[in-house]
């Protein structure tokens, strides 16, 4: 039983994905017959196989898994999450969205929650830290039994921070003049750790789940693999971090289905790219699980906004309201 259907839904979710959002779904690699290969063999079955390979997640990360996370920086394992689940997540939002404009709240656990201006000039989701906070259905969800490969994967010890860092972001970039993140632009998560430490971190993995079917006509999310293993040097000085964002020809899109979950090494280049589309049709949703090995850092409802955040915040407040302004006249 998943949990979408462990409890009833009054009605059919307007979220829900339709049959025809698969019928193009690229089947995962049949490794059947490949769970018994030593590393060697792992890894140049890996090197071998497409970098659009989608996989199936299983009770354990097979040897071809690995090395192919390992090799490439990045992995899809495809449809995680149900389509019905896919539908609840997205509803649970909704509801959570909802309670933050009815009673004013700005962030949660210290980190800023952003809202654009949507197509009706009402105020629109587009980043919000600790998505489980108010939600005890989604803090279920991201940490049901089915994600412990994931968790062993990160490390032994890596527990699932829903209460760290930022918490269970939620993300949704789309098209419309009152965006405030219609794109973001190329950047790695290793840049702090080497201005502060003068070396390069270790592995850094971002886990994510995504909500809709993203074709590389899309936009979507893109990475250079295996830039990984890159040295600090590279990290700094390849491209101006959050500011260049033009096609790499190295670059890969990393294609989904809703349900899917993929797996990303924060230390290779990766980026946001918009959509050619406007409106409903360029939305991208998807939803980022914290996996923390450091010590216990735990955040609540009355933890302050930090120095790093409120300048972000601060930016972001600008751009709301440019957005909303070009949003106004759109819409005249």
């Amino acid at each position: 039983m998943t949990l979408a259907t462990s409890q009833s839904v009054a009605s059919p979710s307007k979220h829900l994905p339709s049959a025809q959002v698969f019928d193009d779904e690229v089947p995962p690699l049949d490794e059947s017959e490949l769970l018994t290969l030593s590393p060697l063999d792992a890894r140049k079955l890996a090197s071998e196989l497409p970098l659009g390979t989608r996989f199936r997640l299983r009770e354990t990360i097979t040897p071809v898994q690995y090395a192919f996370l390992q090799l490439n920086g990045c992995i899809v394992f495809a449809r995680v999450a149900t389509p019905e689940e896919v539908a609840r997540v997205l509803d649970e939002v909704d509801q959570v969205e909802a309670k933050l404009l009815r009673e004013g709240i700005e962030s949660i656990c210290g980190v800023p929650v952003w809202f654009g201006t949507g197509a009706d000039g009402k105020p629109f989701l587009q980043r919000m830290g600790f998505s489980s906070f108010y939600s005890d259905w989604l803090e279920a969800f991201v940490t049901d039994k089915r994600f412990e490969p994931i968790r062993r994967l990160i490390g032994e010890e890596a527990r699932i921070g829903t209460r760290e860092k930022d918490g269970v972001v939620f993300n949704r970039y789309i098209n419309l003049p009152g965006s405030l993140r219609p794109d973001l632009a190329w950047h790695t998560d290793a840049l702090r750790d080497v201005f502060y430490n003068r070396e390069m971190p270790g592995p850094m993995l971002n886990v994510g789940l995504h909500f809709d079917r993203i074709r590389p006509s899309d936009g979507g999310l893109r990475v250079i693999p295996r830039t990984h293993t890159q040295g600090a040097w590279d990290t700094v000085f390849q491209k101006v971090h959050f500011v260049t964002n033009d096609d790499d020809p190295r670059e890969i899109m990393i294609e989904t289905w809703p349900g899917d979950l993929t797996v990303h090494d924060g230390r290779m280049w990766h980026r946001v790219k918009g959509s050619p589309y406007d409106g409903a049709r360029s939305l991208r949703r998807s939803m980022y699980v914290p996996y923390v090995v450091d010590s216990y850092q735990p955040k609540d409802a009355g933890t302050a906004t930090n120095a790093y955040m409120k300048i972000f915040d601060g930016i972001m407040k600008v751009r709301g309201a440019v957005a909303k302004k070009r949003q106004q006249q759109a819409r005249r």
